[in-house]
């Protein structure tokens, strides 16, 4: 992802997982204490031209992580994420918590996006048509992801994106075809 990729690589989680963690977006948490931070009343994110709120919430580290911006770090992070989702599906929300905190530290270097609760039926974005693609496949509700970025320091074209596929043997799906099956599969 770092190397093909360029774009910021990110963890994408469940509204349901985050809500279990309970993992604040950080738009909240600046809200809640810019009395004490005036700078955050000057930062508020009201002005996303493709959304209403940012889905970014806390960055973090596995606590086996050395500086936690290394691929290996971040990967563990990411992987040792997955597996706390798991591991806690049927623990109190309380207990999911504490052991979220055993194996985790914040701030770290690998931020969180929460999907909307209601998934593409509420947003389209890349961490809801991700999610949407878990669940459809019977996975835990997290992935990892990354924009692919051009030369010119853009996103890259769709066109580069199926050739890339191509060139690499990935499946090469558009958010439409997503949003189709996902609306099909969860009648």
């Amino acid at each position: 992802m770092r190397n093909d990729g360029g774009g910021l690589i990110f963890l994408m989680i469940s509204n349901e997982v985050a809500q279990r963690l309970q993992l604040p977006f950080l738009a909240d948490m600046y809200s809640k204490i810019n009395d004490t931070y005036p700078v955050l009343k000057e930062l508020i994110p009201d002005d996303i031209p493709y959304d209403t709120k940012s889905s970014f919430s806390l960055y973090i580290n596995h606590r086996k992580t050395f500086t936690g911006i290394t691929d290996i770090d971040r990967s563990l992070t990411m992987r040792k994420f997955a597996e706390l989702i798991k591991k806690t599906g049927d623990l109190d929300n309380n207990l999911t918590v504490k052991e979220l905190g055993r194996e985790f530290r914040s701030p770290g270097h690998v931020p969180i996006c929460v999907a909307s609760k209601h998934l593409l039926d509420e947003r389209k974005g890349h961490t809801e048509l991700v999610i949407a693609l878990m669940e459809m496949a019977g996975l835990i509700p997290a992935g990892s992801g990354c924009e692919i970025m051009g030369n010119n320091g853009r996103a890259s074209s769709k066109k580069d994106i199926i050739r890339y596929a191509k060139k690499n043997g990935f499946v090469f799906l558009e958010g439409k075809e997503i949003i189709t099956a996902w609306k099909q599969w969860s009648k």
